[in-house]
């Protein structure tokens, strides 16, 4: 009979434990076990992959319900539940509830966390009110709530350890991303690109709630934390003032850049990564240079907050490419030699393998046939424009200029994939992607600058490619190679988080609301069941009592679902997604629901 630690006795082992680190260290081998689920994307190498193997390709197709709960929220149910012992902790968009349920005792509701929150911050959130998760450490669980506010909840009883303000939503920054853990450190990112925050990553002590570290985008190099002579981009420094020399005057300081999607950890090297997203505004008319360093990977130190290189994929980006995707890390033979890597799908439709150690660049390669805005990234190591992407005239918003619609860009600015994660399984050294298969129309006008007002600058439609009606597929990618092994047509985008398991197979959620399983090795699709509402949630597995169970938030909205979240009819309402996905409403309507799956006793 194995041991369960309830959330009682962790709170214990926290405050009984020598420091912090310590607590740190046990979360660490928390994570290592695969009946729970500790952290937001299940392990701090971004994986979401787990060694459960109750469920096979060979029994996957007679999964039930085990059990469901409501949420009592509308709008887009983003994320997934942790589960740390018997507990398992459940949030919701806006008013950003926290719900902890004990799995031993019928699902009871041990606490229930609610915020009181200003609704003013609901339309200063861009792409809906969506929240990507909670996390655990010493004891506590980590919320990022709407209003900025970083709360650190006791894990056994909902009260309110400390709390801190990240940002000012007054001036457009809002929270929807997922905290992490990392040693005595919370980090955390801020939203808030379309309305010209500066953006940032921030660390905050786990036990008081005290800024240790806070490192911008973008702005001089003692706000970014780089050094001109150690930090690197592509194996070269980047100098002094790396930043602010590719931008326009002060443009900087309302420049965007972004943080709100997922970090990830390598303990063994003692660097996080992350990606920052789109510059400010959308008009690239009205931001010359490079604008660095949004749209780029980096690589820092927790402790310090210090960088140690950095690579931008889509230097002046002129289409929303937001470069917050998760950075999955692996290990892997590339010619022979074992590296540690950096896999990244870009909002830019490239997939993207480097050595997380150094930031070398290995493979950069399209992951949707249909991407057309580039022929390519250069790799020759000795060009002048080596790691950048050629981009083509036709497709250039900076070339059509202001009031110019160009038009039949692939993809469109929510990009092959956006913020929900992939997987990948060690035992078929695969990648499981849920992408968007959709370009777009997009016409940039001058726009001014206005604390806490929108700053976007551009008009877009959506649609699938030409000659096309699917707008999503959920592919396997090899890393090492750059292509595809295989891939799955899906009538909307795929804005799911992906599961891969231990026993060969891999699940996803619809936008229409199915959970599906497929083969990890072939695809073929297993099982699939229609939960309430569409899907944008993460799916994730956990064991109890002896019993394997999968579970998936339901609730349509994110910026795919906007129209059918927020009730919006204007085609280029919801910066354009609107029109888009005009024909989901025939599929489903909005939900707050967890389904939880287990194969019948």
């Amino acid at each position: 009979m194995r041991k369960v630690l309830s959330a009682a006795c962790l709170g214990a082992m926290a405050t009984f434990a020598v420091g912090v680190a310590y607590a740190n260290e046990e979360l660490s081998k928390m994570a290592q076990n695969p009946k729970d689920w500790v952290m937001p994307a299940g392990d701090y190498a971004n994986t979401r992959y787990s060694k459960l193997n109750q469920i096979t390709a060979a029994n996957v197709g007679k999964l039930q319900v085990a059990w469901t709960f409501s949420t009592g929220v509308l709008r887009g149910h983003e994320g997934g539940p942790l589960i740390v012992g018997n507990i398992m902790y459940v949030h919701t968009p806006f008013p950003n509830k926290v719900y902890a349920l004990d799995l031993s005792q019928e699902n009871k509701i041990v606490w229930k966390y609610e915020p009181k929150q200003d609704p003013n911050v609901i339309p200063v959130m861009c792409c809906d009110t969506v929240n990507r998760g909670v996390a655990y450490g010493d004891g506590k669980i980590l919320l990022h709530q709407a209003d900025t506010t970083l709360v650190a909840l006791d894990a056994k009883t909902g009260q309110v350890a400390w709390s801190t303000k990240n940002g000012d939503p007054g001036k457009g920054a809002t929270g929807t991303s997922a905290p992490l853990v990392v040693k005595d450190k919370v980090l955390i990112g801020i939203s808030g690109g379309e309305f010209g925050v500066q953006c940032h990553v921030t660390a905050y002590d786990l036990k008081t709630g005290k800024q240790a570290w806070r490192a911008f985008s973008e702005g001089p190099d003692d706000q970014i934390m780089v050094d001109p002579v150690s930090t690197t981009e592509l194996g070269k420094p980047v100098g002094k003032d790396s930043s602010i020399k590719t931008w326009q005057g002060d443009q900087w300081k309302i420049g965007g850049g972004c943080t709100w999607g997922w970090i990830s950890y390598d303990p063994s090297l003692n660097l996080v990564y992350y990606g920052s997203g789109n510059p400010s505004t959308w008009n690239p008319k009205q931001r010359p240079g490079d604008n660095k360093w949004s749209m780029t990977v980096w690589a820092r130190n927790p402790d310090t907050g210090m960088a140690k290189w950095v690579y931008q994929m889509t230097p002046h980006d002129e289409w929303d490419y937001d470069g917050v995707n998760e950075m999955i890390l692996s290990d892997q033979q590339i010619n022979g030699a074992e590296r540690k890597l950096l896999t990244h799908f870009d909002r830019n439709g490239l997939g993207y393998t480097l050595d997380r150690a150094t930031g070398e660049l290995l493979v950069a390669e399209k992951y949707d046939p249909k991407v057309n805005w580039t022929s390519g990234v250069d790799m020759n190591k000795s060009s002048p424009t080596y790691g950048r992407p050629k981009v083509l005239d036709q497709y250039s918003t900076e070339k059509g200029g202001e009031d110019k619609n160009t038009k039949g860009i692939c993809p469109a600015a929510l990009g092959t994939k956006d913020e929900q994660p992939a997987a990948y399984s060690p035992d078929t050294q695969l990648f499981y992607v849920p992408t968007n298969h959709v370009c777009m129309d997009y016409e940039p006008f001058k726009v001014s600058y206005t604390a806490g007002q929108p700053y976007v600058g551009a008009t877009l439609s959506m649609y699938p490619p030409q000659g096309e009606s699917h707008m999503g597929n959920f592919i396997a990618w090899d890393g090492k190679t750059g292509k595809i092994v295989w891939s799955n047509k899906e009538q909307f985008s795929v804005w799911s988080g992906a599961l891969a398991t231990a026993g060969g197979v891999v699940f996803y959620g619809t936008l229409e609301g199915y959970l599906k399983a497929v083969d990890a090795k072939t695809g073929k699709e297993l099982y699939k069941f229609k939960t309430p509402s569409g899907i944008i949630g993460n799916v994730t597995t956990y064991e109890n009592g002896g019993r394997q169970y999968v579970a998936v938030l339901s609730g349509v909205g994110g910026w795919a679902g906007i129209g059918l979240a927020a009730g919006l009819t204007d085609p280029t309402a919801g910066l354009g997604a609107v029109g888009g996905y005009a024909a989901l409403s025939n599929y489903t309507a909005l939900g707050g629901t967890l389904t939880v799956f287990a194969l019948p006793q």
